[in-house]
């Protein structure tokens, strides 16, 4: 009867660590997702940054006598130049109809002949939509005879670059934030896991094994618990991207995935350090608990 009862003690006490460490893997896979999502944005500031500034459009009017083929011409010029991105010729007609769209179609009624140029749009390479880089491609563009005003919002570029180091400088502070916090509830998660089994701690302790002898199970245990948990949140992250990208196609065209990589990397770095920090810590404190403290 006793064997038997010892069994059924046994595959409780089994059936309770096992929930706690599955309890423990779920709780530390959510808390590495948020950084995780964290680090993504921080790492791909750089590409959400250069993706508005090359789709920001500069407008190179020609001068109304310019004929559209001296305008391809020139545009066939530009092209070589090494801050452009791309370009895209916008004839007179073109010019027209867009204008059209916006004012309406007897907008042309109040003027003698055509106020519409033609024109080139282009982008810029990120780099040189900054204010001082695009005064010298302004000037640069505006050398030929054939062109009357280089047109682009200025006031644009200054906030566009202004909100772009703010965002960089919050999330970079808002994920060491959250690093603090991810160690601080994994350390917690990791301590009652461990605590739960001080008195095998004690035992192991009173028969003579050393301090190193006690913490090489527990923290090969942590190192696996890390890397399950971290492997866990990259899976929620990837479910995560696979819906955006349902959604938001373009999305793509602005994440890195060297940069996604990385960020893999850097949630299951952290989650095998922390667990295996955290454990090294509090089994180390447990092992130097008197009896009477293991109650407490």
């Amino acid at each position: 009867m006793a064997k038997g009862q010892s069994k059924i003690e046994k595959r409780m006490e089994r059936r309770r660590l096992a929930n706690a460490y599955l309890s423990t893997v779920i709780s530390i896979s959510l808390v590495l997702l948020l950084v995780g999502i964290a680090t993504i944005l921080l790492l791909n500031a750089r590409s959400v940054s250069n993706y508005f500034k090359e789709n920001m459009q500069v407008s190179v009017l020609m001068k109304p006598e310019v004929e559209e083929q001296q305008a391809l011409e020139y545009k066939s010029q530009i092209d070589s130049l090494f801050f452009i991105n791309s370009s895209e010729f916008v004839s007179k007609e073109q010019g027209i109809a867009e204008m059209s769209e916006m004012l309406g179609a007897d907008f042309l009624s109040v003027f003698e002949s055509s106020p519409v140029p033609a024109s080139v749009v282009i982008t810029l390479k990120a780099d040189y939509v900054v204010a001082d880089s695009l005064d010298l491609v302004t000037k640069r563009l505006s050398a030929s005879p054939l062109v009357d005003e280089v047109v682009y919002q200025r006031s644009l570029v200054t906030a566009l670059n202004q909100n772009i180091e703010k965002i960089t400088l919050f999330l970079g502070v808002f994920i060491i934030l959250l690093l603090f916090i991810s160690f601080v509830l994994i350390n917690n998660t990791v301590r009652l896991s461990v605590s739960a089994r001080r008195f095998t701690i004690r035992t192991m302790r009173l028969v003579g094994a050393t301090k190193s002898f006690i913490r090489a199970p527990f923290l090969a245990q942590a190192l696996v618990q890390g890397v399950v948990a971290a492997s866990l949140s990259v899976a929620y992250l990837g479910s995560l991207l696979y819906l955006a990208y349902r959604e938001i196609p373009q999305l793509f065209s602005i994440l890195s995935i060297r940069m996604l990589s990385v960020c893999a990397g850097i949630m299951v770095c952290a989650g095998v350090v922390i667990c295996v920090l955290s454990t090294y810590f509090v089994v180390g404190r447990l092992v130097s608990l008197d009896k009477d403290e293991l109650y407490y």
